[in-house]
């Protein structure tokens, strides 16, 4: 048989029992009784539409097509995997197919048999995070059950883990690591006297003579007198304060004086020493704690017997150096001393507070004065 002119073929038509080869890529239409029936090589496939054979990616039919560290590069009819860190520049191709020949076709080549490519095994492999199981499904590693790379907690996600740090750490800027929470730098008022850190937690610490309560901050003074906890002698007597006590000795009357009782001292009329002294001498003991908000009335002073047409007047007669005390008239036979400055202890301050009785109706003037000792603790509370 003469061969024929070749005449355009129509998009799909195989009735022209020829094959068609191209420059790199070969397609084949093999005979059949009755229509043709087209076929494309390994890494090609049929365009029913166009009835040409296109490129197949591979790097997006095939899932995880490279492992690790390698990158899929698609190319015509296969496709390569390279490494990352060195990545192929991956340029634009050009399928041989998308652009039939519209022009006359040459005369037909003898016919070819297809090649047989042989078909590459690609293993399946997991993201990172992820590992295969029997039935070949990817699964979470749980890292928090294997290699636990967190310090304290470890709790496991989907393909990844945190780190969690246990009350009084925090985390650390590499998410790993745990370091101590100093909660004692958060603020002053977590304990009333000392905060003290430790690792993961603090305490609250109370100075000798007080005891730790069960809200474990505040502090209560210890009672020293009351408990026998004292150094005292028989002869002293134990006076507790805030934090601590004292021993006070019993008082010396200085002459003229006579001690009536245990804290009086009385200056006897008929001794011509004691007309311009106080009468009696009563010995007060009292004790504030340091830094007490001011101003605070702290001690009261009342005449014990009110005469016909006398009237009394209240003064600091020593004592008061500092200014931090005034007296403050509070009634005809009253006053009040009044603390106006805060003092800082330890310390101890005596006041001699003078009561003056003036009567017109019998021309009469004498005084009376208590002699106040105050003892400052040396804390706040």
């Amino acid at each position: 048989m003469r061969p024929r002119s070749f005449k355009p073929m129509k998009s799909g038509d195989c009735r022209q029992k020829y094959m068609i080869l191209t420059v790199t890529i070969l397609a084949l239409c093999l005979p059949s009784p009755g229509y043709a029936q087209q076929q494309c090589t390994n890494g090609f496939d049929l365009d029913r539409s166009s009835g040409q054979c296109l490129d197949i990616d591979e790097c997006r039919t095939i899932p995880e097509a490279c492992r690790g560290d390698m990158m899929c590069v698609n190319q015509n009819g296969g496709y390569l995997c390279i490494p990352r860190t060195n990545p192929v520049y991956r340029g634009p191709y050009s399928n041989p197919y998308s652009n039939p020949y519209s022009g006359p076709y040459p005369a037909a080549a003898p016919p070819l048999s297809a090649p047989n490519y042989p078909t590459i095994s690609r293993p399946l492999i997991c993201r990172f995070g992820y590992q295969m199981d029997e039935s070949n499904q990817c699964v979470d590693v749980n890292e928090c059950a294997t290699e636990n790379p967190c310090v304290q907690t470890c709790v496991n996600t989907y393909g990844s883990f945190i780190c969690r740090c246990d009350p009084g750490y925090e985390l650390e800027d590499d998410g790993v690591h745990c370091s101590d929470m100093d909660e004692c730098s958060f603020s002053e008022f977590l304990c009333q006297h000392e905060c003290v850190n430790q690792p993961g937690t603090y305490f609250c610490s109370c100075p000798p003579g007080y005891i730790l309560l069960d809200d474990n901050r505040s502090c209560q003074d210890i009672n020293e007198c009351e408990h026998g906890n004292h150094t005292c002698n028989l002869q002293q007597t134990c006076y507790n304060l805030q934090g601590g006590f004292k021993c006070i000795d019993p008082i010396r009357c200085e002459e003229p004086y006579l001690r009536i009782s245990d804290n009086r001292c009385m200056c006897p009329a008929e001794n011509p020493g004691c007309r311009d002294q106080p009468f009696t001498i009563l010995y007060r003991d009292m004790d504030v704690v340091s830094g007490r908000s001011v101003p605070a009335d702290i001690f009261q002073m009342q005449a014990t017997t009110r005469y016909p047409g006398a009237y009394y007047i209240f003064q600091i007669k020593s004592g008061n150096e500092g200014r931090e005390f005034y007296m403050r008239q509070t009634g005809p036979i009253s006053a009040t001393l009044v603390m106006t400055r805060p003092i800082k202890g330890p310390r101890d301050i005596q006041l001699d507070l003078e009561m003056i009785t003036v009567n017109t109706v019998i021309n009469f003037r004498g005084s009376s004065v208590i002699r106040l000792r105050i003892y400052v603790s040396q804390y706040p509370f």
